[in-house]
């Protein structure tokens, strides 16, 4: 075990984290399994067990990592997007004529709400070559959809395949060329790869019922390739991991993917009781309190999992090389979930604002819609939030637009302009936000208030 940070974890953290994947590699007969914790930017922690006496396998060991690989295909859209190649509400046709599955958009095949089927007709996709496979139409087959479309969500592999073709349709090269010219190379991920590369882990079938084994194949996906081709190891998808959670400008904003970390799609019923829901192109899972972002993947003889506390700034990453056995995705959450309670994450120090706009200055404070008492605060980057004083209710953030409005960024205002109203002498009489009215008394004296005020005003029952 090492670590590759100056802020190690203390020795009783060390210990839990390495007891945990222990235990997880030995009850769930794992041929090896490989983990990696990340927290503050940095890989702080790497740990591994293997059936096999001497060396186990370290951060740069490959493993298959399966459906993770959507992660970083949705990555690719999304640049397309920002560039303004496209739209995400952009149906698949426009860009992509002919699939018979075109009436999709791309937010849709991103989120699994295009009603696809879950998986290509045929053999067993993930146990064939994909030259049985050699055009589109073979991906999707006769009847591509089983749902309507945008109505459910329903995991499809061949929707990623679409995205792929789009990708490379878009940028006129292969989606693995795109792909490491454009992440794998600018985050330094020189040990993802599609074709496995020394030293990697072979696959393992595990017999349920009997402790041996047998190889699995390894086969190139083909036009399947950007939904589950990808090679990775720990210390790979560690530095993956930290640009989900922040950004890199080089690759994709902050902005997008916190865009891709937000629910997009309607889970099913049981989904919703998991707490589970889906972004474009990761997972989101509500976990003992927290909110845990990422994706798991598996192909026969491999099973991966990654997953971010962007709150905690904490991620794990688990690689195993067995096409069944221990819950990768459960022990990388309950990682994330050791570190966070055993160190929990020091604030950063209070700091005054370096400066402030007065005016803006002059709405902080109590509000009042109808007569419910709400706060607006300034934030350190310059944009304000509204919410209840107390209790439950509807909370926002707004980021500034240089012209005296804001724009809701999550909840129930996502997307909302909210305005401060001047009177005649030039006075805030109001603050308006998607038409509704907050004062600064309950009904304010002056303000438009629909349906007007009562001409007695407040008052006891006599």
């Amino acid at each position: 075990m090492t670590t590759t940070s100056a802020e190690e974890l203390l020795p009783a953290t060390r210990r839990a984290l390495l007891h945990r994947i222990a235990t997880a590699q030995a009850q769930g007969r794992a041929p090896s399994l490989v983990a990696a914790v990340v927290r503050g930017g940095h890989a702080v922690w790497h740990g591994s067990r293997t059936s096999v006496d001497g060396h186990g396998p370290d951060e740069n060991v490959q493993y298959r990592i399966g459906s993770i690989t959507k992660t970083f295909t949705a990555v690719l859209v999304l640049r397309l997007r920002d560039e303004g190649l496209l739209d995400l509400g952009d149906p698949l046709e426009k860009h992509l004529p002919g699939t018979g599955a075109g009436e999709a958009t791309i937010a849709e095949l991103l989120a699994h709400t295009a009603g696809l089927a879950a998986e290509s007709p045929g053999p067993w996709w993930e146990r064939t070559p994909g030259s049985l496979r050699p055009e589109l139409a073979d991906v999707l087959g006769e009847q591509p959809h089983r749902h309507p479309v945008g109505r459910r969500f329903h995991y499809s592999n061949p929707g990623y395949t679409l995205l792929g073709a789009l990708i490379e349709e878009l940028r006129g090269a292969p989606w693995e060329e795109v792909l490491r010219g454009e992440v794998l190379e600018p985050l330094k991920l020189h040990r993802t790869t599609g074709q496995p590369q020394a030293p990697h882990a072979g696959g393992w079938a595990v017999h349920p019922w009997a402790d041996v084994m047998l190889p699995e194949p390894v086969e190139d996906l083909g036009l399947m390739a950007p939904a589950g081709q990808l090679w990775s190891t720990s210390g790979d998808l560690a530095r993956f991991a930290v640009f989900l959670a922040r950004g890199d400008d080089r690759v994709l904003s902050a902005e997008s993917v916190r865009e891709m970390r937000t629910p997009a799609a309607p889970a099913e019923p049981e989904e919703v009781a998991a707490g589970a829901a889906y972004g474009l192109g990761m997972q989101v899972q509500h976990r003992n309190g927290r909110t845990l972002v990422g994706h798991g993947g598996s192909l026969p003889g491999f099973l991966a999992g990654l997953m971010i506390s962007v709150e905690d700034d904490i991620a794990a990453v688990v690689l195993a090389n067995c096409t069944s056995g221990p819950p990768v995705a459960t022990v990388a959450a309950d990682l994330v979930r050791i570190v966070a309670e055993a160190e929990p994450r020091i604030p950063e120090p209070w700091r005054p604002l370096p400066e402030v706009d007065r005016t803006v200055l002059e709405l902080a404070g109590p509000w009042y819609w109808g007569t419910h008492a709400f706060a607006l605060r300034l934030t350190s980057d310059g944009g304000v939030t509204l919410g209840p004083l107390a209790g439950n209710g509807r909370r926002s953030r707004f980021r500034a637009e240089g012209d005296g409005t804001w724009t809701g960024l999550d909840g129930y205002y996502a997307g909302e302009l909210l305005r401060a109203v001047e009177g005649p002498g030039g006075s805030v009489t109001h603050l308006d936000l998607g038409s509704f009215v907050f004062t600064r008394q309950p009904y304010g004296e002056g303000a438009p208030i629909p349906g007007g005020m009562d001409p007695e005003g407040w008052r006891g029952i006599k």
